[in-house]
């Protein structure tokens, strides 16, 4: 009970902060606390940010409880294909719907997210609950949440992703990233091509609270990419990082960042009520000084040529123009504002402003810094007033910066800046070193710009992580791969040396892949980085693998990756088949239709894989790729997939899952199928259960499972047939 207390109290310290109250769940409720905080309004309605006759509209708006929204996950095929099953099989439905004489209204898609993969809705629980046919909709999206195919995430936390532009190549970083659905984003733009299983590019997602980064392990692992790395940091002074270049050791930069940064929140107070009562403008002011340190941070590691977009959930211009002004000024021309005007056609949004003052707590007002009394000169910084000289100020264009606010679309409030870097940072090119002589020789000891001093340099750190088992990669001739590449009949391009494991003593339990960008970096950083976890499980060790020629068997989680590189063991499956193994615990391989019937009797014993292949011809079927892992018995077949995905792919192909509210059983609607055929979905044995969660779904974040393996029809099963 103290262990939930204790983080029920941590969860309402993160909310009352802004940084992660963006990313909302599906249905929330609201206290009863009340809507007013006379200080917030006076402030704004001073500062003139809402135009003019809208005031009472933005605060109304403020009052109301934020739409549910949701956004579509995973890679383009499968995401086309999740849209197709949301539209065809409930939305429809909804917008027929009357709940005690009223009309339910439907889902909506957000107008300026692409392809129609972000919606939002106003139902709530009380609702939810009093329709089956809502509760069957929210039980969908509950399952394809914990499967990774749909993500609770407010609409303004999607924007900045969007504008970063990424593309498969590029070298990414996200500095504030917990509690991660704006680094699933990015991980999507990177796999935008689902053929290629490692792109050029990477995701670094940094946090600087160690807790938060399991958080943001937990979102990264449900889209299973080799090209994510979790790191705990303090953004501000983020270390550089080094890779081999063609021989050469290079510094790191970045081609993207996304710079969120920690908050106020108070665009927030639809959803994080809480702040109704605790807002005040000494948040901002704490926080100005913190959010331009890790700025500068940002635009230090970015490349020339890239982007970096800069973001809060805080419509005060302390946190967000005055923090843009001072990164411009001190640049002298190397960084510029985008126009991202015409990104988002179908966003409504204010253009950033050149003029602003500062007021206390006490309701004091500044217009200057010449105005700062010397007793606030502590709390109340130069920067945090716009430029003096008016032909700078105007050079810099912060009309570009967008501002969202909360009655114009229905949504929370939000700020968003794209800043292009065209050159070096000054500070570097006119102070990049100090030399001292000393007796030993010289000494270089780096120099930043004065008015961004910097902490202390980090202690030396453990290798490869703090308190996580060790990123351990295997050489081309480890002997784990004699049967591996034998039983798999692994394709020469396979990149052995992407291969890792988490242990360095004792027989290894699972093995991971990386990309060979983040290989670069693991080997080249050591002493550098914390990292927290890395790479997507490919393979794990199946004792009564070993007797069947081969002791590790396919993992789900890597399948998309590894399958491309597997030349045997592969039996092409259709859409009956998928039904079959899906609902059917460890059905006889004659209950396969006739063409995988005959492609597994070929087969040994062992781990397989079950390929599906669209048919461009018949619409009616999914048009994605589907590939399982599964297990071929001694007279029977089983899939080895997880009880959620189970779920999700059996929803694309037809099937309707459904359970009773305690989740106990499945209800009628299981045997719905076309024309009446019965789909009959089994209830997952605990023994999968145990299988899927604690094998199938481990983290990798250094826990090592102690469960036993999946023994299906390995040998002592399925003698009857």
């Amino acid at each position: 009970c103290s262990k939930m207390g204790k983080r029920s109290r941590q969860r309402q310290k993160n909310q009352s902060t802004g940084r992660d109250s963006r990313d909302n769940g599906w249905g929330n409720g609201y206290a009863d606390i009340v809507k007013e905080n006379k200080l917030f309004e006076s402030y704004y309605k001073e500062l003139g940010l809402v135009p003019e006759g809208e005031f009472e509209q933005f605060m109304d708006a403020m009052r109301e409880p934020l739409p549910a929204t949701i956004r579509i996950t995973g890679y383009k095929s499968h995401a086309k294909e999740i849209l197709h099953c949301l539209k065809e099989k409930y939305f429809k439905d909804i917008q027929e719907l009357e709940i005690d004489g009223q009309k339910i209204e439907a889902p909506q898609a957000l107008s300026w997210y692409p392809d129609e993969q972000a919606w939002h809705t106003n139902m709530s629980r009380k609702i939810i609950r009093k329709s089956p046919l809502l509760e069957k909709f929210h039980q969908f999206l509950v399952s394809e949440t914990e499967s990774g195919n749909i993500s609770r995430q407010e609409a303004v936390s999607m924007l900045p992703p969007l504008l970063l532009k990424i593309e498969p190549h590029h070298k990414i970083l996200d500095m504030c990233a917990a509690p991660g659905s704006k680094t699933a984003q990015l991980i999507e733009m990177l796999h935008a091509d689902m053929d290629v299983p490692f792109p050029e590019g990477f995701v670094i997602a940094n946090d600087v609270d160690n807790k938060r980064c399991y958080l943001l392990v937990h979102q990264a692992k449900r889209l299973n990419s080799p090209c994510i790395m979790v790191v705990n940091h303090d953004a501000s002074c983020i270390p550089t990082l080094h890779i081999n270049s063609g021989g050469k050791r290079d510094v790191l930069f970045y081609d993207r960042i996304l710079c969120d940064v920690p908050c106020s929140g108070d665009g927030t107070l639809r959803k994080n009520i809480d702040v109704w009562k605790k807002w005040t403008t000494s948040n901002s002011l704490h926080l100005h000084g913190l959010q331009l340190r890790i700025a500068v941070r940002g635009v230090e590691q970015l490349a020339v040529g890239g982007r970096m977009v800069y973001s809060t959930c805080s419509l005060n211009p302390i946190e967000d123009e005055a923090v843009i002004a001072a990164l411009l000024e001190k640049s002298e021309g190397a960084l510029e504002l985008a126009d991202s005007s015409a990104d988002l056609p179908g966003l409504k949004w204010m253009p950033g402003v050149s003029s602003w003052k500062l007021m206390t707590k006490e309701g004091m007002w500044y217009s200057d810094w010449s105005e700062v009394p010397s007793s606030r000169q502590t709390q109340i910084r130069p920067t945090m007033f716009p430029p003096t000289d008016s032909e700078k100020l105007a050079s810099m264009h912060l009309e570009r910066c967008m501002r969202i606010l909360p009655h114009h679309q229905n949504t929370g409030g939000f700020f968003v800046a794209v800043l292009v870097k065209k050159a070096p940072m000054p500070w570097n090119k006119r102070f990049p070193k100090i030399v001292t002589l000393t007796r030993r020789g010289k000494l270089i000891v780096c120099s930043p710009h004065p008015l961004f001093s910097r902490p202390p340099p980090l202690k030396k750190m453990k290798l490869f992580g703090y308190k996580e088992d060790p990123f351990v990669f295997l050489t081309e001739d480890d002997p784990v791969f004699t049967t591996i590449q034998s039983f798999y009949d692994l394709s020469p391009d396979f990149p052995k040396l992407n291969v890792l494991t988490r242990t360095h003593e004792g027989k290894k339990r699972h093995l991971y892949m990386v990309s060979k960008e983040l290989r670069n970096m693991l080997l080249n950083n050591s002493e550098r980085m914390k990292v927290i976890n890395t790479g997507v499980k490919v393979w794990s060790r199946n004792s009564d693998g070993e007797e069947f020629g081969c002791a590790f068997r396919l993992a789900q989680e890597g399948i998309y990756t590894l399958q491309p590189y597997i030349r045997s063991r592969i039996i092409t499956v259709s859409v009956e088949d998928i039904k079959v193994l899906l609902t059917q615990e460890n059905p006889f391989l004659s209950k396969l239709q006739d063409h995988a019937h005959a492609q597994a009797k070929k087969l040994g014993m062992g781990s397989i894989v079950l390929k599906y292949i669209p048919n461009p011809s018949n619409p009616a079927e999914p048009q994605c790729s589907i590939q399982l892992c599964g297990w071929r018995g001694k007279t029977s077949i089983r899939a080895f997939v997880p009880r959620n995905e189970r779920f999700h792919y059996l929803r694309m192909l037809g099937v309707e899952v459904f359970k009773d509210k305690q989740g106990q059983k499945p209800s009628d609607g299981e045997k719905e199928g076309k024309e009446g055929e019965e789909a009959e979905v089994q209830k997952v044995t605990e023994e999968e259960s145990v299988a899927e969660n604690e094998g199938e779904l481990d983290l990798g974040n250094g826990e090592e499972n102690r469960s036993s393996e999946p023994k299906a029809d390995s040998g002592s099963q399925g003698t009857s047939g």
